[in-house]
């Protein structure tokens, strides 16, 4: 089947993120929904493509839907997070990412930066930066999770706390002013804590979605974080949480 403008247009963008919105697709391509749906069904028989809920990832890309599917979640909030975030991390910087989608939006705002030592657990990043740069990327080892491609286990912690890096940068499910910042998988959270301790500085990464609301595991004290990026400004209980430890806040 004979590909269109719209379609290369479409596979360019997808090569370089992995994932979009069908609304987002349209508005770089200044074309109508109904434009890229068409689009969208013909690279899917293609076999390129594979539609979800909203949104397409390529096929082959190494996630499964869940995680295509956080991915095409508030993508434009995330985007400007890791945007805001790329600016506070000097070229040659050393840095843990974990496997959060917004995480892995911070790896493609990164993908620019030069001679980064980047330590990760998540497919994701390890695909955006390798062979870019300069950079030295080290991935975990242990088994993969199918749904997000995230290697985690004793093999996974054991390596990290190899490195000592300056930055960690962390997703979080959710953030209130009770708790600080929250996983909804154990074994998230352990890694999160074996990569804070080998870190000079903690970040938080999570939009304004996040805030005042529930997942089941507690990521790290807060005290072990040194700020917070997010795209609005934290109010109540959770803006007193992050005072009293003294996390710095950062808009986006």
């Amino acid at each position: 089947m004979m590909q269109t403008r719209h379609d290369k247009a479409i596979l360019d963008h997808l090569a370089a993120t992995g994932a979009a919105r069908i609304d987002e697709l349209a508005r770089l391509l200044s074309v109508s929904a109904e434009t890229i749906r068409r689009a969208l069904r013909r690279l899917e028989v293609s076999g390129a493509v594979a539609r979800v809920h909203g949104g397409v990832h390529l096929r082959g890309w190494g996630m499964e839907a869940s995680f295509v599917q956080r991915m095409v979640v508030n993508p434009d909030r995330k985007r400007r997070i890791a945007a805001r975030l790329s600016g506070l991390i000097d070229h040659g910087a050393s840095l843990f990412l974990d496997v959060g989608s917004t995480t892995a939006f911070v790896a493609q705002a990164l993908r620019d930066h030069r001679d980064l030592l980047v330590v990760t657990n998540s497919l994701a990043v390890a695909q955006t930066l390798a062979g870019r740069g300069g950079n030295r990327v080290f991935m975990a080892g242990g088994e993969l999770r199918p749904h997000d491609g995230g290697a985690f286990g004793v093999e996974a912690l054991a390596f990290v706390r190899q490195f000592r890096v300056q930055h960690a940068i962390l997703s979080a499910a959710a953030l209130d002013g009770r708790t600080g910042f929250m996983l909804n998988d154990l074994r998230e959270a352990e890694f999160s804590r074996a990569i804070i301790d080998c870190a000079e500085l903690a970040t938080i990464v999570a939009d304004g979605s996040k805030f005042g609301t529930f997942a089941p595991v507690c990521a790290a004290r807060p005290e072990l974080f040194g700020r917070l990026v997010t795209d609005e400004r934290p109010t109540g209980a959770l803006s007193d949480l992050l005072a009293l430890h003294q996390i710095e806040v950062i808009l986006a």
